[in-house]
């Protein structure tokens, strides 16, 4: 009956509810009113997620209800996840996703790619994840990636002869959300959390970072060393077989999909021309994809019917994102997030000439401001604080900033990235199973791969000024 009563989740709960009223007895003298209750919104917030104690947008609510009625923060910062350019992203990404399946066009695609990846387990997992990857150099957006190749790795799952609920089936949904996410964050312009970091480097500091010295940089350890290694645990950990006799039976589709496939092409062709030149033009990448999306809503014209977009758009999954930016958003704007990064600061060994220390500090502080402001916050937290800490540390601002990008690529839990729990839910797999790699990856990261980093960029003279 007890085991029945104290599952781990409820375990986790209970101790954040005690930890809760102790801060309410006895509050922090350097926390403000607002602030304290902003504390005590998220570590519940966070618990509940981590934890899938209620379903993620059951969370989502409660946070907004409880950040509303302790008037933490105005209306607009909590509800600004609803005003994010990425919410509006996943949205366009729902429709795209639909009209590529409903087209024939991700069986069609899976087909070209089946013959080349369906002839073991390995290369198939291993073929998509360089597929996904090598995306990240022509596609900027984690969720444009994933809206193009998730339908694609679904075709190929059945092709494979990989049921619902098989571990078949989630290791290619590993390696594609996998794929498509974290190897990217070492190219420049590929993910959210990097665009903000450049913009705010910019902005605060006036420092202008190359693409190429960014991808030597990163690309290496976190970018292919990386996927190598995610792709061995996916293998390891969802161990598979594909039915030969399933996959070698391609599909003969109706020609009429074929006008729908051309249509869809120029669409797919037209929105991917405005995001790599965004530079240019300076659309939002969310707007294009919006763009896109109500072309393919369209009576007659478009490609998804109003049958089809009722029953297939997940509306609970967008207010799941919601809650997760809006949570993001109040962390920022209440103060939080610069007190982490202070007492961080403070607490962590930070000492001119200790590269070593200071490399592993500054990763543990991007690491840890991530799991409370979530990704795109951290470089929002910590970029505006990188001179103080190249003081401390005597090396380069830039270098400080760079460390950025080693701490937030590197996701424990899955609702510190948006991109990740978007691609399990467009293939309407459990969330939570993503925790089957990230543990791992994250453990295999801190214990080896953050350890060669520093001896990569001691190689490229990073931490001389």
């Amino acid at each position: 009956m007890l085991k029945f009563f104290f599952t781990p989740s409820r375990a986790a709960l209970l101790l954040v509810l005690i930890a809760s009223a102790f801060l309410l007895i006895n509050p922090p003298g350097m926390l403000s009113g607002l602030q304290l209750y902003t504390l005590i919104i998220l570590l519940i917030t966070l618990t509940l997620w981590a934890t899938s104690a209620l379903p993620e947008f059951q969370t989502s609510l409660l946070f907004f209800l409880s950040a509303i009625l302790f008037e933490v923060a105005t209306p607009t910062e909590i509800f600004s996840g609803f005003a994010s350019g990425a919410l509006w992203l996943i949205f366009a990404g729902m429709v795209i996703g639909m009209a590529i399946t409903n087209s024939g066009m991700s069986d069609r695609i899976a087909g070209y790619l089946g013959h080349h990846l369906e002839r073991s387990y390995p290369w198939l997992i291993g073929g998509l994840m360089l597929t996904c990857t090598l995306l990240g150099f022509v596609m900027p957006s984690s969720i444009g990636r994933l809206v193009m190749m998730i339908p694609i790795g679904m075709a190929l799952a059945d092709r494979c002869g990989f049921h619902t609920g098989s571990k078949g089936r989630t290791g290619v949904v590993m390696a594609v959300t996998f794929g498509c996410h974290l190897p990217t964050f070492s190219i420049l312009p590929s993910n959210i959390p990097n665009m903000v970091m450049i913009g705010s480097a910019e902005t605060i500091y006036g420092l202008h970072f190359s693409y190429t010295d960014y991808l030597l940089l990163h690309f290496p350890i976190l970018g292919a060393i990386k996927a190598i290694i995610i792709a061995l645990l996916i293998i390891k950990l969802l161990p598979a077989e594909p039915n030969r006799a399933a996959a070698i039976n391609d599909l003969h589709q109706d020609p009429s999909l074929r006008a729908k496939q051309r249509k869809l092409s120029i669409v797919l062709l037209t929105a991917l021309a405005f995001w790599l030149t965004d530079s240019w033009h300076g659309i939002n990448p969310a707007w294009v994809g919006l763009a896109a999306a109500c072309f393919l809503l369209l009576p007659k014209v478009g490609m998804v019917d109003q049958t089809t977009f009722n029953k297939q758009i997940n509306f609970s999954m967008l207010i799941f994102i919601a809650g997760v930016l809006g949570l993001g958003a109040l962390v920022n704007s209440s103060g939080l997030g610069k007190l982490l990064a202070m007492t961080m600061e403070h607490v962590l060994p930070l000492n001119p000439g200790a590269d070593a220390v200071n490399f592993i500090s500054l990763t543990a502080m991007s690491f840890f401001t991530g799991m409370f402001s979530t990704l795109p916050g951290v470089p929002a937290v910590l970029t505006p604080i990188a001179a103080d800490l190249a003081n401390q540390t005597g090396m380069t601002v830039q270098a400080v900033i760079m460390t950025q990008v080693v701490g937030f690529s590197t996701i424990l839990f899955p609702y510190q990235s948006g991109p990740l729990i978007v691609g399990m839910q467009l293939a309407r797999e459990p969330i939570m199973s993503l925790l089957r790699i990230t543990v791992p990856l994250t453990l295999i990261t801190w214990a080896i791969l953050i350890p060669l980093d520093y001896l990569w960029w001691q190689a490229l003279s990073m931490f001389t000024q």
